[in-house]
């Protein structure tokens, strides 16, 4: 793994109380340094993410009026289609060339969080899309909730923490593609201008081809290059803030690729893992004292949700 540090989730999830430990602590060292972590043996079956790539090709390469059948403005991309150029990077007013589908949390029984979420939009076409995507979805958020435990434990907080926060929270599987760059693009349109993430973490399944970058404390940009068993588990800005910035929330960015692969699309699956929009985000106690004043305004997620999805063009 190229750039960012390597742990591997069997050790937390082992038993073993000395490899648990190792892991918490190599896990918050690298989340207060870089902000980023390459994760093995992370829980997500291969299969299931070579099933979930091949669905989302299959959706992208529909027709453009059939995809904008599925994108509803009024839901600000928070569920279904969002077509290409709509959403940039907050304090830039291109947008990213990318285009991009969400899908939401799944709350199937009488929870009154079933009115507060949008209901998943399903796509008529594809039926296996909508299947592996909601199967990829609650892995993923399974294997979310094991590194917030080993996230709340570095914090000297309760294991379970987290649990009730974020177990039917406001999270979001997002399949993107960067289309092939028209020599015609702007001439600052990039595929993803430099941003930090909006939720507490984000897990990437992999990408189809290079392009992801994280800038390090020496102000330089490192690529990061996933090997085929890892994930890719960032800190967000709901975490650096619950944390009053002791866990880093890094910008990061994808850019475009040498112009002879211009003709080239890519494609990546991040998954963002939100608490429930009541999460208060005020900062820890244990996290400030005389040399890390608080950093923070009070915020609860929904509303820091919502000031965001604003200031990215989205809302």
């Amino acid at each position: 793994m190229q750039g960012i540090p390597s742990v591997d989730l069997a050790d937390f999830t082992s038993g073993d109380k000395e490899k648990k430990q190792n892991f918490v602590k190599k896990l918050g060292e690298a989340y207060e340094t870089i902000g980023f972590v390459a994760v093995k043996n992370h829980g997500i079956d291969d299969e299931l993410i070579e099933k979930l790539y091949k669905e989302v090709k299959c959706f992208f390469d529909l027709d453009e009026d059939v995809k904008l059948k599925y994108e509803h403005a009024d839901l600000a991309g928070q569920r279904g289609y969002t077509s290409f150029g709509k959403e940039h990077a907050k304090n830039r007013n291109t947008g990213d060339l990318k285009e991009f589908w969400q899908f939401g949390q799944y709350v199937e029984d009488d929870d009154p969080l079933k009115e507060e979420y949008p209901e998943n939009i399903y796509v008529e076409e594809i039926p296996r899309f909508n299947l592996v995507g909601k199967k990829a979805y609650q892995s993923l958020e399974a294997t979310g909730v094991d590194m917030l435990r080993a996230i709340a434990l570095y914090l000297d907080l309760d294991e379970n923490y987290f649990d009730d926060k974020v177990l039917r929270g406001n999270s979001i599987l997002r399949a993107i593609h960067y289309p092939p760059i028209d020599k015609n693009a702007p001439e600052d349109a990039v595929r993803a201008g430099e941003h930090e993430d909006i939720n507490l973490i984000t897990l990437l399944i992999g990408a189809s081809a290079d392009g992801l970058q994280v800038l390090n404390r020496k102000g330089e940009y490192v690529d990061v290059t996933a090997l085929p068993d890892h994930i890719v588990v960032n800190v967000g800005d709901m975490l650096q803030r619950l944390t009053n910035a002791k866990l880093r929330s890094t910008t990061h960015r994808v850019v475009n690729p040498p112009k002879d692969k211009w003709h080239t699309s890519r494609y990546s699956i991040p998954f963002f893992l939100h608490p429930k929009s009541d999460m208060k985000l005020d900062c820890l106690g244990s996290c400030i004292d005389e040399e890390h004043p608080k950093q923070f305004e009070d915020i609860t997620a929904g509303e820091y949700l919502d000031e965001r999805l604003k200031e990215i063009g989205l809302k």
